[in-house]
């Protein structure tokens, strides 16, 4: 169930303050189903892990060499770039471009979830993934496009696990592709052009493709301090279908453990990013076309820059309290807006 009220409606932002967030929220609760799949794991041997019990998995031994099917409803993310220090909005970093790749424009309806179907084959410190998954039937919808055989989106991750100084760490590679309904930056400004008036992507949607890459790192630096980075970028010629307005994007910061200051269990997170926009869309919004979340008529092009810092609070074993700050320099891209400041209070309780 969700119940809430987006900052701003929503707008205004490439990357978004609060990845809590739906974009078919509103003030009267709303029930939904957000997962629900099957999961099946074929051991291959190579001796065994222990997995903890966490979102989305049981607690168990598994097999280091195994293959793992997954089918069903559930959110992409759960299994694709899943970055130790910054990737869970309700324990850690919760702007939009510290979720996953900024430039990620995978596949879900408006609350962030999909049907689809996803394979892993896990090799000692190796993992490879791939998915398809269904597309919105409209950009940033919330009803699904069931033909998926048509309308789709598809990504391979590659994965290796190491150690650097005795300390654990992970590299992962991420390619996507999407093909579905889509309207043209650069179409839409000749559209305007030819037939009079402001560019509007939804004037010439057509079969289109996007495609993007994604680099994350992630380190350990000591038990108690990690580091993470990511860059990524897509092509850009189309609009955002089904995550933020973000076609390039350099992001990095450090998880610090309390154990030093006698809170072993509480975390400080600082982080900064950097998210851009490709020639076409620039030139789209500058000449007023509007976008799912950003546009305001003119433009004065900047890259957009975040700062956030937090520090969450364990109360509980399954209670915790976060207060963070997030700095925004050129929201939407625009020079002559912001910058912008704002600040967070969240609890979170697991039963």
């Amino acid at each position: 169930m969700i119940q809430s009220v987006p900052l701003s409606t929503l707008h205004g932002l490439g990357g978004l303050t609060n990845a809590e967030q739906q974009k078919t929220s509103g003030p009267n609760p709303k029930f939904y189903k957000a997962r629900l799949f099957f999961r099946q794991s074929f051991g291959l041997g190579g001796g065994q892990d222990a997995v903890e019990l966490g979102p989305n998995q049981l607690a168990g031994m598994v097999d280091r060499q195994r293959v793992v099917v997954t089918v069903g409803n559930l959110g992409l993310i759960d299994i694709f770039d899943n970055n130790t220090y910054a990737h869970d909005p309700r324990t850690q970093f919760v702007n939009w471009t510290f979720l996953t790749h900024g430039a990620f424009d995978y596949a879900a309806d408006a609350r962030g979830y999909s049907n689809g179907a996803a394979v892993e084959y896990y090799h000692d410190a190796w993992a490879v993934r791939a998915a398809r998954f269904m597309v919105p039937r409209q950009s940033n919808g919330l009803a699904l496009d069931m033909n998926i055989g048509k309308h789709y989106g598809d990504q391979l991750e590659l994965e290796h696990g190491h150690n650097l100084a005795d300390q654990p760490g992970k590299v992962r590679l991420l390619a996507f592709r999407n093909r579905a309904v889509m309207g043209n930056f650069a179409d839409s400004v000749a559209y305007a052009q030819t037939h009079g008036g402001t560019p509007d992507v939804g004037n010439v949607r057509k079969e289109s493709i996007k495609y993007g890459l994604g680099l994350s790192l992630e380190q350990s630096l000591r038990s108690d301090v990690g580091v993470f980075a990511r860059a990524s970028w897509a092509d850009g010629k189309t609009e955002t279908y089904s995550f933020t307005e973000i076609e390039n994007s350099l992001s990095a910061g450090v998880a610090i453990k309390g154990n030093r200051w006698g809170r072993p269990n509480d975390t400080l997170g600082l982080a900064g990013a950097q998210n851009g926009l490709n020639k076409d869309h620039q030139n789209y919004l500058s000449r007023g076309g509007l976008g799912a979340f950003i546009g305001d008529g003119t433009l004065n092009y900047r890259p957009e820059r975040i700062l956030e810092a937090y520090y969450n609070i364990k109360l509980f074993k399954m209670s915790s309290v976060m207060v963070g700050f997030q700095r925004i320099s050129n929201p939407a891209y625009n020079a002559d807006r912001g910058p912008v400041s704002v600040g967070t209070l969240r609890l979170h309780t697991e039963f």
